[in-house]
């Protein structure tokens, strides 16, 4: 059994516990949390506690992570956006607002139920939750995934990924005006200690994270860019075009506090490549924006 443990600071002060320890991992639900309390895995400060117990500040929290149950995945009948599919790969348009593979106490609706229904055969490297899934783009960006069919295609696509030959291109609108064409940011990200629902640029217990980036347009107060990953860090981009003073445009998590209200960032997995497992060719694709995007980049050009 892993141990987890955390001390509030004074951004959780005053929240109840299963809400706070639900951020620490998006895979914890707070249903699943208020399990564990009633199951006694979780302590503060070195005692039991009810489910409805508010944080203070300094308060260490200990949870007792029990072993993962084997959970039943449903296929699920979906309207996928396909762009190829033989029988080792298979490339996927995920719209935004769908998680891509599924969690305990959320194991329905996710890109893996819609790949279940519509494959059958999906690689089983990443366990019973993620049948393969190689990479994944975070809830509410939108964009291309590749998905292994068998664990070859799945050992061949990570290689990919680890060795830096996958194309991985992103469209992005961020807050302010870029005054150079393109650049690098080579800045190493990791958890953030004040924060452990986010991830920052820290040098702490973090790993080397490098996005290209160019200006594709520019408008009054935003800028319209392409991101290309050479590493693929949790929420990277997202990380980095903040940490150099141009958050994403609706970003909930990373973003001013007033920026605008899309329902999440302004992030789009545009452009994708690789070599396919089995032949050897270099396959590329690229999905358009999303319909709402791409109507506001129109406003903007507009002057509205």
């Amino acid at each position: 059994m892993d141990k987890f443990e955390a001390t509030i600071t004074s951004a959780n002060e005053n929240e109840r516990i299963d809400k706070v320890l639900a951020t620490f991992n998006e895979e914890w639900s707070r249903s699943q949390v208020q399990q564990w309390i009633k199951d006694g895995l979780v302590t503060v400060n070195g005692k039991d506690i009810k489910g409805n117990y508010k944080c203070k500040l300094d308060d260490q929290i200990e949870l007792q992570i029990p072993e993962p149950e084997i959970l039943d995945v449903l296929p699920e009948e979906m309207n996928l956006d396909i762009y190829y599919e033989d029988s080792d790969v298979l490339v996927v348009n995920k719209p935004k607002g769908m998680v891509v593979h599924p969690a305990p106490g959320h194991l329905s609706g996710t890109l893996v139920n819609g790949l279940m229904a519509h494959c059958k055969d999906l690689s089983g490297i990443n366990g019973v939750l993620r049948p393969g899934i190689v990479h994944r783009i975070d809830k509410d960006t939108s964009g291309l995934l590749m998905v292994a069919k068998n664990d070859m295609a799945h050992e061949s696509l990570v290689d990919q990924l680890v060795n830096k030959t996958v194309l991985r291109k992103y469209k992005a609108l961020v807050h302010g005006n870029i005054s150079h064409d393109n650049g690098t940011i080579d800045a190493p990200i990791g958890r953030d200690k004040n924060d452990r629902q986010s991830m920052t640029v820290t040098d702490e217990n973090s790993k080397t994270a490098v996005t290209h980036f160019r200006v594709l347009e520019r408008f009054k107060d935003y800028t319209f860019v392409e991101c290309q990953l050479e590493t693929g860090r949790t929420h990277q981009i997202r990380v980095h075009m903040k940490y150099i003073g141009y958050p994403l445009v609706g970003d909930p998590k990373y973003g001013p506090k007033k920026t605008m209200d899309l329902g999440g960032q302004a992030l789009h997995a545009g452009i994708l490549g690789f070599i396919h497992p089995r032949t050897k060719e270099f396959l590329q694709f690229e999905a358009p924006l999303p319909k709402e995007f791409e109507e506001l980049l129109n406003k903007l050009r507009r002057g509205n």
